[in-house]
């Protein structure tokens, strides 16, 4: 890449707290290629380091936020090699980021670019951006998460319907199925996107992290073990100076001042 624009942009703004995290290969459409992902998810990871960073934002571009997995990288690919490389694995990657990250989607999400939204805390989508699972139309079945977070964000039903016929659905469709958190027009998605991070980013880092580690437990727990799991540790940030800070704060009537200890 030497010489080249880097395929992953990163924008900071220390004074909110927030990054932005652009994908940056507009000619495809954002397709997510091995070296894209290595950045993107080697990005993602220092900024989830940075403590003077405590929400993130990925986009990608007006015309698509990624269209999918790059196909000429993948079109003669043996199992082995496939197995080897082990690509999917990035998509592991990036929900191990413990952080907030909002997906601020424009144009079309499909594919891996799907499965990457999906793979985030929160969707803003524009009101021309489209979202679907179209491997069928190419042999094959989505491989970094489509079977199985579609199917939890939306309902086996619906998510069959567009996993087996290959057909995108839009914003509004997708905000009333529960898919995305809130759909703006076009060219506010990454202003809008910027502004719920940096509201999120007010709020206590060792809190974030815990409900977003809660919220998650709920797709992957039986309610039983789930419930346990929230109230370890809901009883665990008592042990955090933010918790003090926070509730005297409010006693106080005043703005809490969270350290992230």
């Amino acid at each position: 890449m030497t010489g080249e624009e880097p395929l992953v942009l990163v924008e900071r703004d220390e004074r909110r707290r927030v990054a932005l995290v652009r994908l940056n290969r507009p000619r495809q459409l954002n397709a997510l290629n091995g070296e894209v992902m290595d950045q993107l998810c080697d990005a993602l990871e220092a900024l989830d380091r940075d403590d003077a960073i405590r929400c993130l934002v990925v986009t990608g571009n007006e015309r698509a936020f990624a269209a999918g997995a790059d196909i000429a990288e993948m079109a003669n690919a043996t199992p082995i090699e496939l197995l080897r490389t082990n690509r999917i694995a990035q998509w592991d990657r990036v929900r191990r980021i413990s952080k907030p990250v909002i997906a601020a989607v424009s144009g079309w999400c499909l594919g891996g670019g799907n499965e990457l939204a999906m793979a985030l805390d929160l969707i803003v989508a524009g009101e021309g951006a489209r979202f679907g699972q179209p491997e069928i139309n190419l042999g094959v079945i989505p491989g970094a998460g489509g079977t199985q977070r579609l199917t939890r964000a939306i309902g086996k039903s619906r998510a069959m319907e567009m996993i087996l016929t290959g057909e995108p659905i839009d914003a509004r469709e997708a905000l009333r199925l529960g898919l995305v958190s809130r759909v703006v027009p076009d060219e506010l998605v990454v202003e809008d996107a910027m502004a719920l991070a940096a509201s999120i980013a007010t709020k206590a880092p060792l809190a974030l992290r815990m409900a977003k580690e809660a919220v998650n437990a709920a797709y992957e727990m039986s309610l039983t073990d789930a419930l346990a799991h929230e109230r370890r540790l809901f009883y665990l940030l008592f042990a955090s100076e933010d918790q003090k800070e926070g509730m005297a704060a409010f006693v106080e009537k005043r703005p809490p001042d969270f350290k992230g200890r």
